[in-house]
């Protein structure tokens, strides 16, 4: 029996407690009566689209958000019903979800468990309680800690801990006491990415783009007019905060390079820029997006990569829950058919974010051209900087190159 091709799941659930001060992404509070009505919409997506990828086996699926697991348990356990009804789901798949420590139960753990899930995704962001303010998170590190003992005792045996450096304030013994309290509780794996001020976010408001707090009275907005909790008194950041100014350009670097030793020395190897983890735990799902594997998008703003075709879900919660998704891909928008040159410049961008880099044997095969030829100028030009090292079949980033990856990248841009 002939194997059947790899497909990947990620799943959008894009409600929240409370959005947070840099946040950019497709999340918002609503009324908890939507839960409801947003997952009778998803199942029927569900159900519309996999008819067309019964040929496909999913090694990986990720609930991620917004908040998962503000959802209440009953629904988890009904979106996972689905999902294993209507797709070949492998018996070794990753299945994770995104948690927030302020909204994780021992029921809810125990329904993932039973669900199929086998690894979280706890979103911390830092270990220092006055930091977690500024950010506009709803718990505290102790929430942290209660929710992480109880995910241990549900049977989680992999666990991925998110974490942001470069926040208002933030100095390298903030940082380190971060690491330190986290590296002691030992998880699986561990994100380590830098805070980036976002356009349209209420921390861009009060930054700009110099890293200088300034004054502001306005308040993030809404899901395009649909009704959001986050507008109720009570529930929203509190945009009058007196914020610190954010670390300056050669404290994120070191910050950066610190990290980097201080996880090493702890275990935890380094398999892409910002991804740390014990030998056998990286994330097999992220790894598949920055390898070229299919990945199907399912719910509000979801993006699809098929078949060198890409794709986004219609990102309007109202539109959305008006569409008829027994009609597979109704929901698509932005559809996009990349060319020859274009997979291979995101062969490239993406493969070169992971330490081990890209194969020039690989790229081949994929796609019938010769990586050392057709970048040979682009390969000289960089070795001789010291920005990446060659070692055939591979090439990848230096720790210099690292540094200045944007621009390193940019060399593979084809005419």
């Amino acid at each position: 029996m002939m194997n059947k091709r790899e497909l990947e799941l990620y799943i959008h659930i894009p409600f929240c407690a409370r959005k947070c001060a840099y946040c950019d992404f497709l999340s918002f509070a609503v009324l908890e009566h939507t839960y409801r009505d947003y997952m009778d919409k998803l199942i029927e997506e569900i159900y519309g689209q996999s008819l067309f990828f019964q040929d496909r086996s999913v090694t990986s699926i990720f609930v991620g958000g917004g908040t998962p697991s503000i959802l209440p348990p009953e629904l988890v356990e009904e979106l996972f019903a689905v999902l294993h009804g209507c797709f070949t789901v492998a018996g070794d798949a990753e299945i994770t979800i995104e948690a927030n420590p302020g909204t994780l139960t021992m029921e809810k753990l125990e329904v993932y468990r039973e669900s199929g899930i086998n690894r979280l995704s706890l979103g911390l962001q830092s270990a220092d309680d006055q930091e977690l303010k500024i950010l506009g998170r709803i718990h505290t590190f102790d929430d942290f800690l209660k929710s992480y003992q109880r995910a241990r005792q549900a049977g989680f045996n992999n666990i991925s801990i998110d974490l942001m450096s470069a926040l208002p304030g933030q100095d390298m013994h903030s940082w380190k006491n971060t690491l330190r309290k986290v590296t002691m509780l030992k998880p699986e794996h561990i994100s380590a990415y830098s805070l980036i001020i976002e356009e349209g976010t209420p921390f861009y408001e009060r930054y700009g783009k110099t890293g200088e707090a300034i004054e502001t009275d306005r308040v993030s907005g809404t899901n395009d007019g649909f009704p959001v909790k986050s507008v109720l008194p009570g529930n929203s950041w509190d945009s009058r905060m007196e914020l610190p100014s954010l670390p300056d350009e050669d404290t994120d670097r070191e910050i950066y390079h610190m990290t980097k030793n201080f996880l090493a020395a702890q275990g935890y190897e380094r398999y892409e820029i910002s991804n740390y983890a014990r030998p056998g735990c990286e994330c097999r799902h992220n790894i598949g997006y920055w390898t070229g594997v299919d990945y199907l998008g399912l719910g509000l703003g979801a993006s699809s990569y098929i078949g060198g075709c890409r794709f986004r879900n219609e990102t309007d919660l109202r539109r959305y829950l008006s569409l008829d998704l027994r009609q597979a891909g109704i929901a698509a928008r932005d559809i996009q058919e990349l060319t020859l040159e274009e997979k291979m410049e995101e062969f490239m961008f993406l493969g070169l974010r992971m330490m081990r880099g890209v194969s020039g044997n690989e790229f081949l095969g994929r796609f019938g051209r010769n990586m050392w030829k057709l970048y040979d100028t682009a390969f000289q030009k960089l070795q001789e900087q010291g920005l990446i090292e060659v070692d055939k079949p591979w090439v990848r980033l230096t720790s210099r190159g690292i540094d200045v990856s944007n621009r390193v990248l940019s060399e593979f841009l084809l005419d």
